[in-house]
């Protein structure tokens, strides 16, 4: 016991303690969370020995903020990727204190990590004491000698990224502050490479082979197709690795069989497994591919919701260029069209038809947040096809469904049978998907009808090469003998729009993008993706290019984009690296005439029904402003104007939230009141933006009974005004009033 007491008392039980926190505790952490990958280890050694060498011994003022830093900063990583699948950006430091920050979800739900929590708190709590109970006296820190250690490991790990680069994901290979180190030093080396390169400002790059159309192939058919319909089902973030014949074409080493039955009918269409899904994000998937345009290749306002303030780019749009050439043009979820105001965005690009959850009728099997789950949905849709048909007018219908989005909907049989929800959601999906095509089949419609089968987006597969951003093709039409069951060649989403307007020789607008999957090319095209945060361009003949987060890109031998494997041909950085995100930023350009104006309006006529209670954020959001991007130096004016529709005698309370990045963000918004029959809500609030918010999203929540309808939802963004605007407006203004005056003064004496 004696010993025990004086060992404590010594400095080398907090050099233990801090050593266990420090070292220990970091890479339990990753092996528990199934992160493990040598990168991530040596990232957590080489932070960990870093800190252990700072602190030890060191005054409390430094010892304090930094391990408190240190202790938000693995929590947050958790909670963050835990809950969207990605690690903390610089953007993100003035959350990490925030609770929301660092909760299991962005709904309250507590802590994911609780285990973590718990031990980051007693290690540092222990810490500490230790310290406290120590007897004071002046021990030696560590010697500056031992720094070597730290900053060898840091020149292993940047030896080993360059020598044998890893596609995974940012988080197995570094740890937080590991990460916001490389970025800074990369940042410092791009300023000195163009601080002595003189700044000389380059022209800007030939995006032409990018955003072009190509319709130069040759055609498959002879003539136009035989259908009268058009038929897309998406399959919410399904990847190509599960058709079995995708994964043979490309020799993928991925062995699972999560979707037998659909494999089953890849084979009887034309498969385009090199299939690049341009981005992450339903919006900006279902975008791509309806109106020949690539999607933002970053995270800033989805080109969907610009287009509602676009009507010229908006009739370019497939289902506008259908329903001009007279076929009905229909789209229907599982999920409610609010969220990512999907009930306007898909109007404006040309469907006479919306509809969602609330459109079916019939009994979901199970209770799923997001809306129907899939053979619930797909028995709707295939009612909506017998109506349809039931009209002598052809038609295009657009489904999506839902039951594969996180956190995953799936009955309990299913689930047994399945290691995880994620598996079983997809098996679920695959017979749900199926059965419908079968259906289709007995029903004839397959007879008159091209139906396309893809995804909006992929989920990815831990493990498995570029599987963030591998997608598939399935096209079935009435003339399949003359087509081929596999579509060599690299497309993407932004090549559906015309090969939908070529497959029935419909005249093709000059102004969008892409190649014809009806066609065959004699050379490669240039093609790009952004997923998992690595920018992609393949160059169309045999190099594929990747930049990560520090701008470093590096190239690989591959003929294909989605490929099991490829050669490494080595890396480089500085102005070849910007080129590449300078072609991404040209892509990118806003559909809005103005950066620094931004004007959009969410508003919409249809009743919203009342709930008796709110549980989530986002399935409970009424309203479809999400995932903006607010420029630096604006400031950012919400009018809101709610009315009462069949609502109750206490009324309606409301309540609207901000959110950047998925976490709430505090904004002086004046609190809503009461919702009455003969009082609606009409508030008008302003906020600053010094700099820009991104991911910037509004969640408005209600309960109650009855209905209410959202009159007015207009949020509009202008460049603030600098002190010597203001002061010249001001100056202008005195004297345009001292003018005046003396027009008066002088029309009083004559």
């Amino acid at each position: 016991m004696r010993f025990t007491c004086n060992w404590l008392r010594r400095p080398s039980s907090t050099l233990f303690v801090l050593g266990l926190l420090l070292l220990a505790l970091p890479m339990l952490s990753r092996y528990a969370l199934g992160w493990s990958h040598p990168y991530g280890y040596l990232s957590d050694l080489a932070i960990g020995s870093l800190l252990l060498v700072v602190l030890h011994q060191r005054s409390w003022l430094l010892a304090v903020p930094l391990l408190l830093v240190w202790c938000i900063f693995n929590l947050s990583t958790a909670e963050l990727v835990n809950a969207v699948g990605r690690m903390p950006e610089p953007a993100d430091l003035q959350y990490l204190g925030d609770a929301q920050f660092v909760s299991h979800s962005t709904q309250g739900g507590g802590l994911g990590q609780p285990l973590l929590a718990l031990a980051l708190a007693l290690l540092t709590a222990l810490y500490f004491g230790l310290r406290s109970w120590q007897t004071p006296r002046r021990a030696a820190s560590l010697s500056r000698a031992w720094l070597l250690l730290p900053l060898s490991l840091f020149a292993v790990h940047s030896v080993f990224q360059q020598l044998k680069p890893s596609e995974a994901d940012q988080w197995l290979q570094f740890n937080l502050p590991h990460k916001l180190l490389a970025e800074s030093t990369s940042s410092g080396q791009q300023h000195l490479a163009d601080w002595l390169d003189g700044n000389e400002p380059g022209s800007p790059p030939d995006i032409s082979a990018l955003n072009q159309l190509d319709l130069n192939g040759t055609p498959l058919l002879a003539q136009a197709g035989s259908a009268r319909n058009v038929l897309i089902i998406t399959l919410e973030g399904v990847t190509g690795a599960y058709l079995r014949a995708s994964r043979q074409a490309i020799g993928s080493s991925y062995l699972e069989q999560p979707m037998p039955r659909l494999s089953q009918w890849a084979e009887r269409g034309m498969l385009t497994y090199d299939y690049v899904l341009h981005g992450h994000q339903t919006i900006r998937g279902l975008y791509a591919m309806l109106c020949g345009d690539y999607n933002k290749l970053d995270s800033s306002t989805p080109k969907g919701v610009e287009l509602l303030n676009n009507p010229a780019r908006s009739d370019l749009c497939l289902p506008a260029q259908l329903r001009e050439r007279g076929l009905s043009t229909h789209f229907l979820q599982g999920a409610g069209l609010r969220f990512m105001a999907k009930d306007q965005i898909m109007p404006r690009m040309g469907f006479d038809q919306t509809h969602g959850r609330d459109w079916f009728k019939n009994k979901p099997y199970i209770e799923f947040p997001w809306g129907m789950d899939d053979k619930a949905f797909f028995e709707g849709a295939l009612g909506y096809v017998k109506q349809l048909r039931s009209k002598r007018q052809p038609w295009m219908l657009t489904l999506l469904t839902v039951g594969t989005h996180q956190p995953y909907s799936a009955p309990q049989g299913y689930l047994d049978r399945h290691p995880n929800a994620k598996l079983a959601a997809i098996a679920y999906l695959d017979d749900a998907v199926a059965d419908f095509l079968n259906a289709l089949e007995r029903q004839g419609v397959m007879n008159d009808t091209l139906v396309i089968i893809t995804s909006d987006e992929s989920h990815g597969i831990e493990n498995v090469r570029l599987a963030s951003a591998w997608g598939f093709n399935l096209l079935l039409a009435p003339e399949q003998p003359k087509l081929p069951a596999l579509k060599h060649g690299i497309y993407g989403h932004v090549d559906l729009t015309a090969s939908v307007l070529d497959y029935f020789a419909f005249p093709v607008p000059t102004n969008i993008s892409g190649r014809s999957l009806l066609r065959d090319y004699s050379h490669g095209r240039p093609i790009m993706s952004y997923t998992n945060g690595l920018l992609r361009q393949h160059d169309g003949n045999a190099t594929l290019t990747e930049c990560d987060f520090q701008s470093i890109c590096r190239r690989y031998e591959s003929r294909r984009f989605i490929a099991d494997s490829a050669r490494y041909l080595g890396r480089f950085t500085g102005k070849p690296a910007r080129l590449i995100s300078q072609q991404a930023s040209m892509l990118d350009q806003s559909l809005t005439s103005s950066q620094g104006e931004q004007s959009y309006q969410f508003a919409n006529p249809q009743p919203i029904k009342l709930t008796h209670g709110v549980s989530d954020d986002w399935t409970d959001n009424l309203v479809g402003a999400q995932y903006l991007t607010l420029s630096a130096a604006t400031q950012t004016t919400v009018t809101l104007k709610i009315r009462a529709q069949r609502v109750g005698k206490a009324g309606a309370r409301l309540q609207l939230k901000t959110k950047e990045y998925d976490r709430d963000v505090a904004l002086p918004i004046p609190e809503l009141p009461l919702l009455t029959h003969d009082k609606p809500v009409e508030i008008s609030f302003s906020f600053d933006n010094p700099d820009a918010r991104k991911a910037f999203s509004f969640h408005l929540l209600g309960q109650g009974q009855g209905a209410i309808e959202i009159v007015d939802f207009s949020v509009r963004s202008s460049p603030l005004q600098t002190e010597e605007e203001l002061l010249a407006a001001q100056e202008s203004l005195d004297e345009v009033q001292s003018t005046g005056y003396e027009l008066i003064q002088m029309s009083e004496t004559q």
